[in-house]
């Protein structure tokens, strides 16, 4: 299934999954209003997700003026992959972290911590760069923003749930209901968030070492966000963790080995598959 059916499908699953939680705590009425709401929040997320996620990292655009080493090396980079220009913005942020958004190649950004910038070497943001311009140029930039801001109103509409209860077929308030719809369907929105499979992390780690023809810079970069990321706190990424997944590396706390719920591969095993890769063009024994 190629990424634009997938934001479709999402796009729908929400909807029906607003349906479903609005029915059981306002009845009829509660499932039209939730209709609405959901299909109001498609259609916001579609065209505003990539402005909202940027202005809530408080992102700000550069340029060749004010970052030019920063914005010739994602020239460069897109050049070479045949994408637009995308818009580049960087975040004052000590984490070292990265992400890509946008609705599609022509209108996507790419956006750098300062702390990124910071700790990696040239060759290794480079790396990092290729890695946010192959999701663009897989078309998975949509679908992980949008997921990240959806998932968000999901959890909001449980904890309503939880606090007004959810009505039987009589009518009356069921109270346990509406805690066990507060309980389940944030996971229900950790399960949209699954719908960005982590074998994308994979396939942009690999366009990236192909684009760069350097896959151990971007293991060396990997290597290095992650030990950052273990000890810096990244506190808008805490306070808005549906973002998560669209970081080159898991910002939050507590994050590490692969589980069920993860939104990234285990770093190990994506430098893994890098050190594999340049085995396989004879840059390392």
């Amino acid at each position: 299934m190629n990424n634009e059916i997938k934001t479709y499908a999402l796009m729908a699953a929400i909807i029906a999954l607003f349906v479903v939680i609005g029915g059981l705590i306002g009845g009829k009425g509660g499932m039209l209003l939730a209709l609405l709401f959901g299909g109001a929040l498609n259609f916001y997320a579609y065209w505003n997700s990539a402005d909202m996620v940027l202005k809530m990292y408080q992102a700000q655009e550069v340029s060749p003026h004010n970052a030019a080493d920063l914005y010739q090396m994602v020239a460069e980079l897109a050049s070479r992959a045949n994408l637009p220009m995308p818009k580049v913005y960087v975040i004052n942020e000590d984490q070292a972290n990265a992400f890509a958004t946008g609705r599609n190649p022509e209108h996507a950004a790419v956006a750098f911590t300062t702390g990124i910038m910071r700790a990696l070497s040239y060759a290794e943001l480079r790396g990092v760069a290729a890695h946010e311009l192959s999701h663009v140029k897989h078309r998975d930039i949509l679908l992980s923003t949008i997921s990240a801001t959806v998932a968000g109103a999901i959890s909001a509409v449980a904890n309503m749930a939880m606090w007004f209860g959810v009505r039987d077929e009589n009518g009356n308030r069921n109270w346990m209901a509406g805690l066990l719809i507060g309980i389940f369907a944030p996971l229900a929105a950790a399960v949209i968030q699954m719908a960005i499979s982590r074998s994308r992390e994979y396939l942009a780690d690999q366009g990236a070492a192909e684009l760069t023809n350097d896959p151990l810079a971007l293991a060396s970069g990997l290597r290095k966000i992650e030990n950052i990321a273990r000890g810096v706190q990244f506190q808008t990424a805490e306070e808005h963790p549906a973002t998560a997944q669209m970081m080159i590396i898991n910002p939050l706390s507590g994050s590490g080995r692969d589980n069920l719920f993860s939104t990234h591969p285990a770093t190990a095993n994506r430098i893994m598959r890098l050190e594999d890769m340049a085995r396989r063009l004879g840059q390392l024994n």
